[in-house]
């Protein structure tokens, strides 16, 4: 088991806690990074490009001239890519960039980023993220003492809703549930500080996707041998 201290919002260790080497000490593939991260970042692309052939542009249908005996090139549309205002050719059109990797693979690349940032110290885990009241100068005060670094990822309860309109003005500093954690924005941020919740949460996550995995290798291997 990876054991993390537990701190309260002035860094002072109240406890400790254990979570599966599994999802916290596995060993980091950084190579699974970035094609989880190519696929996140594709996924986000609009698709909305889109250009007009000539089929779409306005124009006459009539032939410009007569194809033979006046020594020019022949056409026959106004609307070709060759005349200004024409239609062009092979134009982008609008296209869906979304894929997935598979899922072992995005399982895996969770499980090595939560593992680089325990390993690397950048975690911290807190008994619990509670504000007094909706200030961002609050919240940015207790980063400070919980020596969090200039970007940092905040992980708890999504009803926790002081702590998200808290951070919702800060720029360099973004909150999700555990439900919502991903590498993408894990690997932008410098610290990484999760509730003990949240902790338990994420813990219960990766190991159930872990569990779903090795119990399909199972039965694919079973339908092999019969």
């Amino acid at each position: 088991m990876a054991t993390f201290d537990v701190f309260n919002m002035q860094r002072q260790k109240v406890g400790s806690i254990d979570l599966a080497d599994e999802v916290f000490g596995a060993e980091v593939k950084e190579h699974l990074f970035y094609e989880v991260v190519k696929a996140q970042l594709a996924s986000k692309r609009q698709g909305t490009a889109a250009g007009k052939n000539r089929s779409a542009v306005s124009g006459s249908t009539k032939k410009l001239y007569k194809q033979k005996g006046t020594g020019r090139a022949r056409h026959g549309s106004i609307r070709a890519p060759l005349f200004v205002g024409g239609g062009k050719a092979h134009p982008p059109r609008p296209r869906d960039w979304a894929y997935e990797p598979p899922r072992r693979v995005r399982a895996q690349a969770l499980t090595s980023a939560l593992s680089k940032f325990g390993k690397e110290g950048r975690l911290v885990v807190v008994e619990r993220f509670d504000l007094a009241e909706v200030k961002t100068k609050r919240l940015l005060e207790a980063f400070g003492a919980l020596q969090a670094k200039e970007r940092t990822l905040v992980v708890d309860s999504g009803d926790n809703d002081r702590l998200r309109l808290s951070i919702r003005n800060c720029k360099e500093h973004q909150f999700l549930p555990p439900e919502g954690l991903n590498v993408y924005d894990l690997l932008r941020h410098d610290t990484l500080i999760l509730s003990r919740d949240a902790a338990k949460k994420l813990e219960e996550r990766c190991l159930k996707q872990a569990q779903s995995r090795s119990d399909r290798v199972s039965d694919a291997q079973d339908g092999g041998t019969r």
